[in-house]
């Protein structure tokens, strides 16, 4: 099960969605269905744990469900008024609308991907911008919920970056929101604490053994696979990492020049708009990491 756990989990969902929207099924049923996504994520974390710790809360359980409830709340806000959007957003008509709808998605998923990772790659690059982001890498643990962890404006950005030029070109609102689901079903794997066993499937999809890599919080040794999707995208920008030979430790994540980074709700939501953040020294590479990074080199 952890060699197909994966492919089984996205496609699953992903073609479920599809199949209700299809047949004519309210899109409620999709909150019902990513509700299921989200009770069989924590359910393969504790048969098939990564790190068996990181299924213990540390203090962050109610934190990481008001992130949650919030950011799906806006998601499903901004897909309600599309049609209103529609009327005021210049459209060239170039989307493809008689396509069948999983032909849609299949175009709509690489171009949304590579808008969001673009808009991920500048958050770390741009201080401004990774003042928001910074909320989303203040996790010391990884699981399912933490790829819901995000800065309400910084979610906005990523949405606007990854959805805009197709809202432009035309993109319907059944599209959109089949591809607001899939993004949830993928930021679950992505973040999953599942000890999933992926082989050369880590060349076509961002699943958590590549992406949490990208959670070190050892300075910009974690500026590696910004992909949400398709690790494509870091090969072209050159960001890609793989490391077998390391196993990510307990102690492993976080911000590394912020080991005070604010953990409740509220004080995350204000920390990027609070004046003069001190940044501290970062943290040292451990040896291991040291090494495997130097093997890759």
């Amino acid at each position: 099960m952890r060699y197909v756990y994966a492919p089984l989990f996205l496609l699953g969902f992903i073609a479920t969605a599809l199949y209700l929207l299809g047949s004519g099924f309210s899109a409620r049923w999709l909150l019902a269905l990513l509700a299921s996504a989200v009770l069989l994520s924590f359910v393969c974390e504790a048969v098939w744990p990564y790190r068996p710790a990181w299924n213990t809360p540390h203090g962050d359980g109610h934190r990481d469900l008001l992130h949650a409830v919030v950011n799906e709340g806006l998601n499903i806000a901004a897909l309600a008024i599309i049609p209103l959007l529609a009327l005021h957003i210049p459209s060239v008509d170039l989307w493809p609308s008689h396509w069948p709808l999983w032909q849609q998605l299949l175009l709509a998923l690489p171009l949304t991907d590579l808008g969001i990772t673009l808009m991920h790659y500048a958050s770390h690059r741009s201080a401004l911008l990774w003042r928001l982001h910074a909320v989303h890498h203040s996790v010391t643990r990884l699981y399912g919920f933490n790829g819901l962890m995000k800065h309400p404006l910084h979610l906005l950005l990523e949405a606007l970056g990854g959805t805009l030029p197709l809202l432009v070109c035309g993109l319907g609102q059944e599209v959109a929101i089949l591809l607001a689901f899939s993004i949830s079903i993928q930021l679950l794997l992505q973040h999953s604490n599942v000890d999933m066993r992926i082989g050369c499937l880590r060349h076509l999809f961002a699943w958590a053994p590549v992406h949490r890599l990208h959670h070190m919080k050892y300075g910009t040794a974690g500026d590696v696979n910004f992909a949400l999707f398709f690790p494509l995208w870091d090969r072209l920008l050159g960001t890609a990492l793989y490391l077998p030979r390391y196993a990510l430790g307990e102690d492993d994540l976080g911000i590394g020049d912020r080991p005070d980074y604010p953990r409740g709700y509220l004080a995350q939501l204000r920390e990027p708009l609070r004046p003069g953040q001190g940044a501290q020294p970062a943290a040292p590479l451990p040896q291991a990491l040291r090494e495997a990074l130097g093997e890759r080199a």
